[in-house]
């Protein structure tokens, strides 16, 4: 059996900018050691149970073989490994690879290949759809609870590794949002790229997370809102997080007083169950602050929370390649229900017209967000295309005006993309999962708004003969994650279309289908 050897101490712990990811959670154990980092039902890590674990994750990783720029994949639900393998795969050099675990074996088996990963971690949830989608990838099954036993299987030598912290413009992330071709695309985040949006967040008046804030973290950790963004202000503030896998909105709820939580990170749909509950104003009124993001918070939930509790929730707009932190009402101190604030310290913003000219913000017409700064991606991988032009801007293809206050409001999200529950779902993913039905004639996919996930997933189907709707749903539930699947599945005689011959979705989503 293989014993405990710590990876050797190398990332000083600084005061100022870190360079590495790393040493955020270096400075949280230095100087909150034993505070509460991340608890789990009656499991408690301390910052310095973190730091110590993660660095013999390190050393784990590295006698197994990674190196520096080795992928790791994280395919797990929202536990504490997630978070030790997240810093002990950057402690060692790797680049990580999350993997939304509710993904299917034909959905994570292209992603896989498209990276190239070196090791997965999963959970018993996530092994065997590991196995099948890439039975040549080393899997590191993550034990129940957390403890030696998960490090053990990752550690193979006797000797402790030496590992250069780089960071800087080495690359940390590869996080995969995909396009609207159905192609995978994973934006190329470098530590210098997610340090700067943390920092970015951090100098905001309104403080997103207070060292003795408790934060609950139910929105999975394999998205980057998540991993990124609340994390990365979780470490540097040294605060609390209590994760939570598996529960719904209403079970959720509960535990705000179960656990004293003060601040709540969450997606349309939580606010939106939790906006309708009876305990709500009881619970939720004694947060100390509250965010919505990665789609539209209805204004009606907005006005509902308010009428509760005094407050209204804060909103933002971000996207993975801004590592994710684009603009948040944090920025001008107080929350307003359909906007999604102002720009980050940091961060520029231009809106474009189609021919490529600055709208005068002052005349309130949309355009297309353009944004600069130091947290933008390097591009997707694996050769940096598609990413800022040489001016170092990136056209988001999103729509937005600006208010008399400067406040951006979205108009339209990226074209075709429909946003369930915060999730991107990209129509022609679907349509080519309906396709391969053999009754299936021709499918266009549309996004509907929905009370509880912000959109839901709507199919329009040519069928070759009778097919039953339900047997259209059962095949797509057998090849698509759950958020992925149509919520709704429509007959039609036929379909519209473009002069090219595609199926002109805008034209289905006006009802002319």
């Amino acid at each position: 059996m293989s014993r405990h050897v710590p990876v050797q101490h190398s990332l000083a712990v600084t005061t100022g900018r870190p360079v590495h990811l790393g040493e955020y959670l270096a400075r949280a154990a230095s100087q909150r050691a034993d505070h509460a980092a991340l608890v789990v039902g009656a499991t408690r890590l301390s910052w310095s149970d973190v730091h110590r674990q993660a660095d013999a994750c390190a050393a784990g990783l590295c006698a197994r073989g990674v190196g520096a720029g080795d992928r790791v994949g994280l395919f797990l639900g929202n536990r504490p490994e997630l978070v030790i393998a997240y810093f002990g795969a950057l402690r060692a050099g790797a680049v990580v690879v999350p993997i939304n675990p509710a993904l299917t074996a034909p959905e994570v088996g292209p992603l896989v290949e498209h990276v190239g990963l070196s090791l997965v971690v999963v959970d018993r949830a996530t092994s065997d759809v590991a196995e099948a989608a890439a039975p040549g990838v080393p899997r590191v099954l993550a034990a129940a609870g957390t403890g030696e036993g998960f490090f053990q299987s990752l550690i193979s030598g006797d000797d402790p590794p030496v590992v250069d912290a780089e960071g800087g413009e080495a690359l940390a992330m590869v996080i995969y949002t995909s396009g609207t071709s159905g192609d995978a695309k994973g934006a190329m985040l470098t530590h210098r790229a997610l340090i700067a949006s943390v920092e970015q967040v951090a100098a905001a008046p309104v403080a997103v997370i207070e060292p003795d804030d408790v934060v609950l973290m139910l929105l999975p950790l394999t998205h980057v809102y998540s991993l990124a963004g609340t994390l990365g202000a979780l470490t540097r503030g040294a605060a609390t997080g209590v994760l939570v896998d598996g529960v719904d909105a209403a079970e959720a709820l509960t535990l705000l007083h179960q656990y004293g939580i003060t601040n709540v990170p969450g997606a349309p749909a939580l606010w939106a169950a939790w906006a309708s509950s009876p305990d709500a104003v009881e619970l939720i009124g004694d947060l100390r602050i509250a965010f919505s993001g990665s789609a539209e918070l209805p204004t009606e939930v907005q006005q509902r929370i308010h009428t509760l509790t005094g407050w209204y929730v804060h909103e933002g707009y971000g996207l993975t390649e801004a590592a994710p932190g684009v603009s948040s009402t944090v920025v001008s101190g107080r929350a307003k229900p359909g906007s999604v604030g102002r720009p980050f310290l940091g961060v520029e913003v231009r809106l474009v017209d189609d021919e490529g000219a600055d709208i005068d913000p002052v005349d309130g017409d949309p355009g297309e967000i353009w944004i600069k700064g130091d947290n933008l991606f390097s591009g997707y991988w694996p050769d940096g295309h598609g990413g800022p032009d040489s001016d170092g801007w990136f056209a988001t293809g999103d729509v937005a005006f600006a208010d008399e206050d400067g406040d951006l409001h979205i108009v339209d999200r990226r074209k075709d993309v429909v946003i369930v529950s915060g999730f991107n779902v990209y129509p022609h993913e679907v349509e080519a999962v309906l396709l391969q039905h053999p009754g299936v004639r021709e499918a266009a996919v549309v996004g509907v708004q929905d009370d509880r996930s912000g959109e839901a997933v709507k199919a329009f189907v040519v069928t070759d003969g009778a097919v039953e709707v339900d047997d259209l749903h059962s095949h797509a539930a057998a090849r698509l994650a759950r958020f992925k699947r149509p919520k709704f599945i429509e007959v039609v005689s036929d379909l519209p279309h473009s002069l090219s011959g595609e199926v002109a979705r805008a034209r289905i989503d006006q009802g002319q289908a």
